[in-house]
């Protein structure tokens, strides 16, 4: 960091001497949601009080919602559903300094060690950026940041300042974690008033055209003409694929699009992307 970004090799040591490695962030590691099946990962975000705290949330933050929608295109009701999955509307944005998370990870976690001394990297830098003193900055036991969990590198790339008053602060003001969780999906492709998915019954041989890994390779026309259907009206013919979730009493199906793929840039789970649009539904049937 002295030698490439010209930082104080005595203040960074000093900085590192105050870092203490959490053996409980590597527990957390060996135990993610994601690694649950559907099912039960879902109870975990669906509840009545995530959509209650939804419904709130957009009451609460209409006018940075409607102006993050007009700038970026982005629907309010998915932007809403982000920051209530990662950090339950800002209630619970992570109890760990991102210094202790991202130093643990960077050299006592050898299978994404470089992913995250490169994530390390790039919060030494935006700490430098924004004023912010090293140990100050709390987040998940991962690194991820602030209302809408920004790893550092996407802090440094696409958060975005929603109320013009020359800050990012995506720990304490809504504006900029609604803003920049819009620009970041702005930036990865979405597309706006586009489909996101659709529960699927499946006939005969449809079903082996089932995946549990999320792709679009098909369109929805040849998924059509092998005998799925979907519930909700879709039109054209856009790129689809066939998803299918761990069920409680068997499979779930569901045709997935673009925008469902874009959801997955976020998190790369499937139950993450279709736990976020669950609950985004879920907040525009109840307007």
């Amino acid at each position: 960091m002295s030698r490439e970004h010209s930082f104080s090799s005595a203040e960074l040591a000093d900085a590192f001497d105050r870092t203490n490695i959490q053996p409980a962030i590597l527990e957390a590691m060996a135990k993610p949601y994601e690694a649950k099946p559907w099912y039960a990962y879902r109870k975990l975000f669906l509840t009545e009080k995530r959509i209650s705290g939804g419904k709130d949330f957009l009451a609460m933050n209409a006018a940075a919602l409607r102006e993050a929608e007009a700038r970026y295109g982005v629907s309010r009701y998915i932007i809403t559903a982000i920051i209530g999955i990662e950090s339950a509307y800002g209630n619970k944005p992570g109890k760990y300094k991102v210094m202790d998370s991202l130093s643990t990870l960077s050299f006592q976690y050898p299978r994404r060690a470089q992913f995250f001394r490169n994530e390390l990297e790039q919060f030494l830098l935006l700490c430098r950026e924004e004023g912010m003193d090293y140990l100050a900055p709390q987040g998940s036991y991962a690194g991820a940041m602030g209302m809408p969990q920004f790893m550092p590198s996407s802090y440094r790339k696409l958060a975005a300042d929603g109320d013009g008053d020359g800050k990012r602060d995506i720990w304490n003001n809504p504006a900029d974690a609604i803003a920049s969780v819009a620009r970041y999906f702005s930036k990865n492709g979405w597309h706006t008033g586009a489909p996101i998915a659709s529960p699927a019954t499946v006939n005969g041989a449809a079903a082996g055209l089932a995946s549990k890994k999320a792709g679009l390779n098909a369109t929805l026309d040849s998924l059509l003409a092998d005998g799925v259907r979907i519930e909700d009206p879709v039109s054209g013919n856009p790129k689809a694929g066939l998803q299918m979730l761990e069920g409680e009493n068997g499979p779930d199906y569901w045709v997935i699009f673009h925008n469902f793929i874009v959801i997955m840039r976020y998190n790369h789970s499937p139950l993450y992307a279709m736990a976020a649009y669950e609950i985004s539904r879920e907040l525009a049937n109840s307007r």
